[in-house]
Formats: structure tokens, C-alpha cells, sequence
């Protein structure tokens, strides 16, 4: 015999109170009743609708409003390849008073496309090669702004998705924008990606799990609609349950921009897809074709109200040669201030490094680049000869709150029993803070806060110093 659910009978009945007193509110009018009888039905409509929403943790959706819904769908429906806004319906670019790139030397190594730069923005200056780090919900994981400042950082990373689903853009915009609402310091920038990354990547993946480097080669199911906190893919945007509290949010190529503006800051990345690594090759030609008609609209967007904003596109394409040149020379036929990559680089580094090798050349040189969620120490030592000029990722600093510090010879376990009673410095090679190694080892061990901070700040100056070594080397021709 089948197991009956023990509510079910109780839900039954909502259900038929609750079209019932729909039924009832459909056949009313002013006429046949006062504004305020109708209005008392509705306010028990909702009731009934809400009291639906406590035995089920679902929103009652009626059949007419399903039908409706169900036609909506049919008619925003579009051939999948359907080529994205031409370059014609929109402005040519121009240089921005606000937001500057200039290329201080290209190395003379031979085979070598590393380069240094300067980024100017209305928030401060950013010399690249530049190791950015994430703080997902507007904040570095046990580090201060200031501290972060300190450490030599010259652009933090945050993610919309996170900030939309808590505290919201509105919160954020009455605080005066991110700079004000995180007290942060006012010469030094944020990027903040469109919310897609996460919307995609978190479907399969735990709330937890924080930023970029996400980029994990986890296989999802093609079925992008059906999985996860992903529940409709369309051509207006995506519609995604929050992992904070299951709501129901849609983002749209115009939303994620428009939240982007109340955040502040001061690089801002349009809304696109992303497809993981094992898809056919037709589903990653329609997906590029999906986020290059998202990203048109999102530019468009933004030029409306540029706030003295600069967008990046994002080139997509997997690992195939071929939609990647596509991607690159759609996107530079637009007026973004710079590109990022994005999407897939492949399975491991060497195949990144392949790709990076063959897109790089295509991206316009006189625009910033930024490479999208990698950036732990043999990434970078790998992408910046290929002409990278700014890396995010929050691996650094989860490695730190892990129990792995960074050094020039090598990733460093402070767990490790040994670490117990040697004094010396964290790196003898790279002065970072002054703490030393037993002492880091046994704030991890008594579970102390301030661990955190100390091992962070610590992986923070190291990749700090790093990129500073090397954009030392490419200024001497060396890289």
C-alpha cells in the first residue's frame, strides 16, 4: 500500500480554499462589491497562498498561471544561434577620462608577450601584472581593508551573486556603495563579476564554496534548467533558487548590471554562461551565442549610465579554438574598456596554458586583460609571458585558513608537528609578518581567530611580493 503523505489532505484543502476564494475575487468587480471586500479577499487569498507556501516550502502556482507563463516561454523562444547585437548598434569606443590603460614596457625577451602596466581608475592606480584577491561577500576572509591595503593589494575581488542574495544592492547603495558600506579604503579599486559564475558553477556545488576558482572541472548536467539551484535558463536571464534561503531570484543581463551600478565599483563584468568543461560542441556554440547576446544587452545597458564604470567582456569558447577566435573578435568589435577570460580554459594547466597561448595574440593589446578565477602561484609564473595582466582567485587566502602557507620553496603545512618549536620565519625568503612558524602552528592548533588573519595576510604578501618579482623581471627583459 502507498504511503500517503500525512499533510496531504490538509494541502488538498488549501488547495480548493485557495481557488475557491480566487474564483470568488475573478467574478467580483466595483460593482457587485466595495473596495474593501475585495480587498479583505485578497489579503485571505494570500494567507491561503502563504499557509500553501508552510505545508509545501513551494509557491502555489495556479494552472491559468502556469498556461500563461508556459505561452510567455513560447514566445521569448529564439533559435539558439541567433547572432547577438552587431557592432554597428552601439557607439564606437573612446577613451574614458575615468578609466585608463597604458603599456609601461612589453618585454624583449624573445617568444615573451609580458608586459607592464598601469590601470587608472577613479579609486586608484593598479600596476600589472596584478594578483587580485576575492573577498566573495564583500570582504577578505579574516583581513581588514586596511590590512589588505597594507599588503599591497591594488584590486579586490567581490561577487555580485553573494551580495545580491545578502545584504542586497539596496542596503549597499544607502551605505553609499561598496567603498563606503565596507569602509574601505578609497585608493583602492573592486571588480565585481555579474552573478552568473555562481548562478552556474554553485548548481553542483556547496553554498560554502567561495569565489572564481570554482572553476573545478565538475561535470553538470547538460540540462542546465534541470539541476540544482539553476531552475529556467532563457533567453531573458536565469532563474535561480539563493543557497542562503531558497528564494527565487532572477537575474537578467540588465539586473546584474543594474546592481553592479548600485555596488560602486569600479570594473564590472556582463552577465554571461558558463558551460562546463564536458558539453558537446553544439551546446558550447549555443551557450557562447547565449552570453554574447546576454553581454550586448548588459553593454547596452551600461552606457546608458556609466557612472564612471568601466565593463569588461568575457571570452568564451571552451577549449575550441575556433568559437574562442569568434568570441574574442565579436567582443573587440564592441566598446568594452577591457576583456576577460572566461568560461573553461580545459582540464588541467597545460591545456590552459595551450589556450592562453593561441587567444592571447587575438585580444586587442591595447585594453587590460584579466584572467578569470585562476591564479594560484604556478598559474601565474605560467600565464603572465603569455601576457596576462590581472589573475583573481581566493585560493591564497583558503589556503591560509587551511593550514598552507606559501613560500619560495615551496607550499608550507604549519599542522605539521615539526613547525611545533621552530622559530624562524614563516619564508626566510619573503619578509611577510613577523610571527614565526611554531607560533602560527599553535594558534591553528587552539583553533584561534587570529590565525586566520596572520596566515592570510601572510599568503596575501607573499603572492604580493611574487607579482612584484616579476613585473621586475619582465621591466629587465628577463620574462
Amino acid at each position: 500500500m502507498a504511503e500517503v503523505w500525512p499533510w496531504q489532505a490538509q494541502v488538498d484543502s488549501v488547495v480548493e480554499r485557495i481557488k475557491a476564494k480566487g474564483a470568488q475575487l475573478r467574478a467580483s468587480n466595483e460593482s457587485t462589491h466595495s473596495a474593501e471586500t475585495r480587498a479583505a479577499w485578497l489579503k485571505e487569498l494570500l494567507l491561503l497562498k502563504h499557509e500553501y507556501l508552510q505545508f509545501t516550502g513551494e509557491y502555489f502556482v495556479s494552472e491559468g498561471e502556469r498556461k500563461q507563463r508556459k505561452r510567455q516561454r513560447a514566445q521569448l523562444l529564439v533559435d539558439k544561434l541567433t547572432p547577438p547585437l552587431p557592432p554597428s548598434a552601439f557607439p564606437p569606443w573612446a577613451e574614458r577620462d575615468f578609466f585608463r590603460f597604458e603599456v609601461v614596457h612589453s618585454s624583449r625577451k624573445p617568444g615573451s608577450r609580458a608586459r607592464v602596466g598601469r590601470i587608472v581608475t577613479p579609486h586608484g592606480v593598479i600596476d600589472t601584472p596584478c594578483f587580485v584577491p576575492v573577498g566573495t561577500n564583500g570582504a577578505l576572509k579574516g583581513v581588514t581593508s586596511d590590512q589588505a591595503l597594507e599588503a599591497g593589494v591594488q584590486l579586490m575581488f567581490c561577487n555580485t551573486y553573494h551580495l545580491l542574495v545578502h545584504p542586497g544592492p539596496a542596503v549597499v547603495e544607502a551605505a553609499g556603495g561598496l567603498h563606503a558600506f565596507m569602509a574601505h579604503p578609497r585608493t583602492m579599486p573592486i571588480i565585481t563579476d555579474s552573478g552568473g559564475f555562481q548562478v552556474f558553477s554553485l548548481a553542483n556545488a556547496c553554498a560554502d564554496e567561495e569565489g572564481p576558482e570554482l572553476k573545478s572541472r565538475r561535470k553538470r548536467n547538460q540540462d542546465d534548467a534541470g539541476t540544482g539551484t539553476v531552475l529556467a535558463l532563457s533567453e531573458q536571464g536565469v532563474h535561480f533558487r539563493s543557497y542562503l534561503d531558497n528564494r527565487e531570484i532572477f537575474l537578467s543581463p540588465e539586473s546584474t548590471v543594474d546592481a553592479q551600478k548600485r555596488f560602486g565599483s569600479d570594473i564590472i563584468i556582463p552577465l554571461d554562461e558558463l558551460p562546463p568543461y564536458h558539453v558537446t560542441p553544439e551546446r558550447l556554440k549555443e551557450s557562447v551565442y547565449l552570453s554574447h547576446r546576454w553581454m550586448a544587452r548588459s553593454l547596452r545597458r551600461h552606457l546608458q549610465d556609466q557612472r564612471k564604470q568601466a565593463m569588461y567582456g568575457v571570452v568564451h569558447g571552451g577549449t575550441d579554438h575556433a568559437l574562442r577566435r569568434e568570441s574574442i573578435e565579436y567582443l573587440a568589435s564592441l566598446p568594452f574598456d577591457g576583456f576577460a577570460i572566461g568560461g573553461s580554459l580545459g582540464q588541467d594547466r597545460a591545456e590552459m596554458v595551450e589556450l592562453l597561448t593561441f587567444l592571447l595574440p587575438l585580444v586587442p593589446s591595447h585594453k587590460p586583460n584579466h584572467l578569470l578565477g585562476i591564479a594560484d602561484e604556478e598559474s601565474v609564473v605560467a600565464s603572465i609571458p603569455l601576457g596576462v595582466d590581472t589573475f583573481d582567485s581566493c585560493n591564497p587566502t583558503r589556503l591560509a585558513r587551511h593550514g598552507t602557507l606559501m613560500t619560495r620553496a615551496g607550499q608550507l603545512r604549519i599542522t605539521s608537528l615539526k613547525y611545533a618549536d621552530d622559530h624562524g620565519p614563516i619564508d626566510p625568503q619573503t619578509p611577510t609578518i613577523s610571527q614565526s612558524r611554531a607560533y602560527l602552528h599553535h594558534l591553528y592548533k587552539q583553533h584561534e581567530p587570529i590565525y586566520a588573519t596572520l596566515a592570510s595576510l601572510h599568503n596575501i604578501r607573499y603572492m604580493h611580493a611574487l607579482t612584484k618579482r616579476l613585473r621586475d623581471g619582465i621591466l629587465k627583459d628577463e620574462i
